[in-house]
């Protein structure tokens, strides 16, 4: 018997009352579940929605098998008496006697409702009404089309032809429950998933979206959902336990003591079964950190420290082997019945992870093939004239069926009308055993009862939310952000710090850079003379430094390139604000630009022999700090524009050559043609090569070409020195001048008229050099709020 009953599809088994016995602890009172399918003696049930009240103390702590029949047979009686006609399924299980409503074969705990009514319905339904998205799709083709050469070859232009990605999809995910969105790649399964979360334009999506029958705001959805992407966006320097902490630091209330914030936190731990790696490392290619099954559970912790009341997941499972991905599901499970609706999409859920859900959606093409529960997939494929069967996995042989009905010319038309007239004939049956499914409370009391419960720690701690109406104005409704705009930057600051401090091979290479440029550039211009020569190499030096400062900086483009999309994902649901993040960011990489620069410093200044004193030493560092400074701000910039490393740095380089061209170390400022003069004042090179050129050359006591060093850099830099003197004092004669071998011709100042640095001091181009950092930082800003907005248009 036992055996024939193993073969039975796990849909239609039911636990045998000594079966549900067995799993009763010796103490306690009873819950009451919907369903099933979810015995497991290994396993049992966690995380219920309402904590167990303790039994009163008695003088035996268990109860007979008899006596606890009993108790399930009065629960049931009573539950019939005032729920509907249908029969309901029931689990012994520690805790209070809750009648359950089942949505499917595989139900949940139901939850009492605000005054902790029994039999309530459930609070929250998220629905879904004839979703549809159609994208324009790109033409396939040469990039310039063929000229015709005659009237017959004269073709019409297409018109831009349209691809639906969904169409009509309906459906409803309830609290408790979990909901699967499966299907072949490219069925539209995440396209769904982003039209449920909002991240699709309004104006390009029809159809509607509800919980609990009213619309959603906006900044009402991103505080009280959470949204967990297919790739895990983690920081690999940071333990799992430092991961959890800063994403309560943001998500959390700054009225939240930070006691509390840690209890969550390891509340959470313990739910996601991370407690052996919470001191891990995340991990990356070239650091050993933690599986990729507790990676996949961080990602989840991260977007549900606060508890969310709708979460959504695009393919929790993917790259999981089978025992991974059941206790991820398994975590949702648990996720779920705490309160929360969760909606994910699955490629191919194993017979154990379909054990554990309660709703499927069906998708080929944009198009809904099967909507329900699992347990009506036998009866489902059983009309359509394909039955599932034994031993086999449903999901599987829904896809497998799907895929083959893909090739043929009419796709799964047959399936998607098939799966219409079946709705419309198990529909009301379906909706007559969840209850009506319809919710009993409003979405205000629905969001106030779960926070009450525990639920939704950020937004609103009092239990009062705001929910928006057509008459208010969307300000009006809960808080944006969780905490002010001083506890985002500090916090952001630490942890940056902290991924920081554990990679300091980024900031020695750095480093050893710039001693590498400074010793060899020290080495080449050893102690320069006062000569006309010593002039020129000084110039080519102060060039060379300069614009060497600028390349070094490009090592900041892919800070930002390697955590823009853990940026996207934390700033999608307002976890910290675009302008917190562009500071912290600031604040972190300025005391590295200090130390190089007086690295750099203390390497050239008194090697190469330049002028000023400690005054002069000072200002040069001051420059080269600035200079560091404006071009960081500059790669930081472009990181914000670009979207890969490989297009960044050839940016960066040929951009850092214009600078340089039109610095005015090539070609005079008097002699750029006017209309690239432009390009001169908007070079970054030119104003600390310049801010440099007179702090080396504004001395006018100094003398830089004496008596016959004015013949140097011209053919007669070849005569004698006596054949030299006598030309002096021909000269001398003819202009009735005295010019002797001590006479100084040329001065500092002389030299920067010469050059044509005139226009600016270096006090100006100190200053101006220090306004380009902070201006290429504004735009950095600009840049994320323009482009970190994630929704397909």
């Amino acid at each position: 018997m036992s055996r024939f009953v193993d073969k039975l599809p796990f849909f239609d088994r039911r636990a045998s009352p000594m079966e549900e016995a067995d799993d009763i602890p010796r103490s306690g009172l009873l819950h009451l579940h919907g369903g099933h399918h979810h015995y497991n003696h290994h396993q049992p049930q966690q995380g219920a929605m309402m904590a167990p009240e303790p039994s009163p103390p008695t003088k035996h702590s268990s109860s007979t098998l008899a006596q606890l029949l009993k108790r399930v047979n009065d629960a049931r009686s009573d539950a019939a008496s005032s729920a509907n006609s249908s029969p309901s399924h029931y689990t012994i299980e520690l805790g209070a006697s809750v009648p359950g409503s089942t949505g499917s074969d595989s139900g949940r705990t139901s939850h009492a409702g605000v005054g902790g009514d029994v039999g309530a319905l459930l609070p929250f339904v998220l629905k879904f009404t004839d979703l549809t998205y159609s994208v324009k799709q790109r033409k396939k083709g040469p990039c310039l089309p063929a000229l015709p050469f005659g009237r017959g070859d004269a073709t019409e232009p297409e018109a831009p032809r349209m691809k639906t990605l969904l169409d009509n999809i309906s459906g409803e995910a309830r609290e408790g429950e979990i909901m699967a969105v499966l299907g072949a790649s490219g069925s539209g399964k995440s396209t769904l998933i982003d039209a449920l979360a909002n991240r699709i334009r309004k104006e390009s999506l029809h159809g509607s979206v509800t919980l609990n029958g009213e619309s959603m705001d906006n900044n009402l959805l991103k505080v009280i959902s959470a949204y967990v992407m297919q790739d895990d966006l983690l920081y690999p320097m940071l333990t799992v336990e430092e991961t959890l902490m800063f994403s309560a630091e943001f998500r959390l209330p700054r009225s939240l003591p930070g006691k509390e914030k840690k209890k969550r936190v390891q509340a959470l731990i313990d739910q996601l079964g991370l407690r052996n790696a919470a001191n891990t490392i995340i991990g990356d290619e070239g650091h050993r950190g933690v599986s990729g099954g507790e990676r996949r559970r961080v990602s989840i912790g991260v977007d549900i420290i606060h508890d969310p009341i709708v979460l959504f997941l695009d393919e929790p499972t993917s790259g999981l082997d089978s025992t991974s991905a059941f206790m991820v599901v398994k975590v949702l499970q648990r996720i779920a019945q705490s309160g929360s609706v969760v909606v994910m999409s699955i490629h191919q859920p194993s017979y154990r992870i379909l054990g554990l859900l309660d709703r499927l959606l069906f998708l080929s093409r944009g198009q809904t093939v099967y909507y329900g529960p699992p347990g009506s997939l036998s009866s489902f494929f059983h009309d359509f004239g394909k039955p599932i069967h034994d031993n086999e996995n449903p999901t599987e042989f829904a896809l497998d069926l799907v895929r083959e009905l893909e090739t043929m010319p009419e796709g799964a038309s047959d399936l998607v009308e098939h799966n219409k007239s079946w709705q419309k004939r198990m529909g009301p049956k379906i909706k007559h055993a969840d209850d009506g499914g319809k919710p009993s409370l409003s979405l205000k009391e629905a969001i106030s009862a779960s926070i009450s419960r525990g639920k939704l720690v950020s937004g609103a701690t009092d239990g009062n939310v705001t929910v928006p109406s057509e008459l208010s104005a969307p300000d009006s409704a809960v808080t944006k952000f969780a905490n002010p705009f001083w506890i985002e930057m500090g916090v952001l600051t630490r942890r940056a710090f902290i991924n920081t401090k554990r990679t300091p091979e980024i900031f020695v290479i750095r480093l050893g850079a710039v001693l590498i440029t400074g010793f060899i550039l020290a080495t080449i211009f050893w102690r320069l003379d006062d000569s006309p020569k010593g002039v020129e190499e000084r110039l080519g030096f102060f060039a060379i430094a300069m614009s060497t400062m600028f390349y070094t900086c490009s090592d900041a483009l892919p800070v930002f390139l390697n955590e823009r999309y853990i940026f996207l994902r934390e700033t999608a649901y307002n976890a910290y604000r675009r302008s917190s993040y562009v500071l912290s960011h600031t604040v972190v990489g300025f005391p590295s630009l200090i130390v190089l620069s007086f690295a750099f410093a203390v390497t050239t200044f008194f090697a190469v022999g330049l002028a000023g004193g400690a005054q002069g030493f000072f200002f040069f560092v001051a420059i080269v700090l600035a200079s560091f400074w404006a071009g960081s701000g500059f790669a930081t910039f472009l990181s914000g524009v670009v979207t890969n490393v490989q297009l960044g740095f050839p940016v960066v380089v040929s951009t850092l050559a214009y600078f340089l061209l039109f610095s005015g170390f090539f070609i005079n400022r008097d002699r750029i043609p006017k209309y690239w003069l432009w390009f001169h004042y908007a070079s970054l090179v030119k104003y600390p090569y310049e801010a440099v050129m007179m702090n080396e050359f504004s001395d006018p006591a100094r003398c830089f070409v004496r008596g016959v060093q004015m013949f140097d850099n011209t053919p007669l830099a070849v005569l004698p020195v006596p054949l030299k003197v006598r030309l002096l004092r021909a000269m001398s004669s003819s202009l009735g001048i005295n010019i002797g071998t001590n006479t100084c011709i040329t001065t500092g100042p002389d030299f920067l008229r010469q050059q044509a640095v005139t226009d600016l001091t270096k006090w100006d181009c100190l200053w101006i050099t220090v306004a380009w950092g902070f201006l290429f930082r504004i735009l950095f800003y600009i840049a994320l709020v323009l482009g970190s907005r994630n929704k397909r248009r």
